[in-house]
């Protein structure tokens, strides 16, 4: 299978959960994120907002907010298809972008330097026992992780993980997976 019809059918598996299973897995995927080390030793976490079908993050950024740690969210600039992370104090500093996305509003926000993000969680569709992954097809994050120097770690739950993904040279796998089993 190519990686697009993996991400079809990706999408389409994590579409199909029902409401009581999704809610379930993202309790524990939080859980499992803010007990480990990699978030116990971050002061500066950077994470996408979910969006419709994605595991919550919400629950994640708040308990970084409680904690006193800083959230950066990636802002895309499809012009060069590249990442900057934006730090944000409240959802009121995000904006609607194209596919429904929301990001943050730069005149609202401080950019941040990436080498000052200490633990970046790294959306994805599917991911292998070696760290690699197939996100959405943009290539946003493999361009962002090229000299990204600290802890990068993803969340899925335990039908995401798959043998053996096709991977690209310039595929960038993440450190640790965390599921609502505990960790790959």
């Amino acid at each position: 299978m190519d990686k697009s019809e993996l991400r079809k059918n990706a999408i389409s598996m994590l579409k199909g959960f029902s409401e009581e299973e999704r809610k379930n897995i993202e309790e524990k995927l939080t859980q499992n994120v803010v007990n480990s080390d990699f978030w116990k030793q971050s002061a500066v976490v950077g994470v996408t907002i979910s969006n419709g079908f994605e595991w919550n993050t919400k629950p994640i950024i708040e308990t970084a907010w409680n904690e006193g740690k800083s959230i950066c969210v990636p802002k895309c600039r499809p012009k060069d298809r590249k990442l900057e992370f934006y730090k944000i104090n409240t959802y009121e500093q995000l904006e609607v972008v194209y596919y429904n996305l929301l990001e943050p509003i730069p005149e609202k926000t401080e950019k941040i330097d990436k080498r000052m993000i200490e633990l970046l969680i790294v959306p994805g569709l599917l991911f292998d026992g070696n760290g690699f992954r197939i996100g959405f097809g943009g290539g946003y994050y493999d361009r962002f992780l090229s000299d990204f120097p600290n802890k990068r770690i993803s969340i899925a739950s335990n039908e995401q993980i798959v043998e053996g993904l096709p991977a690209e040279p310039f595929d960038i796998p993440v450190d640790r997976i965390i599921t609502e089993s505990g960790f790959l």
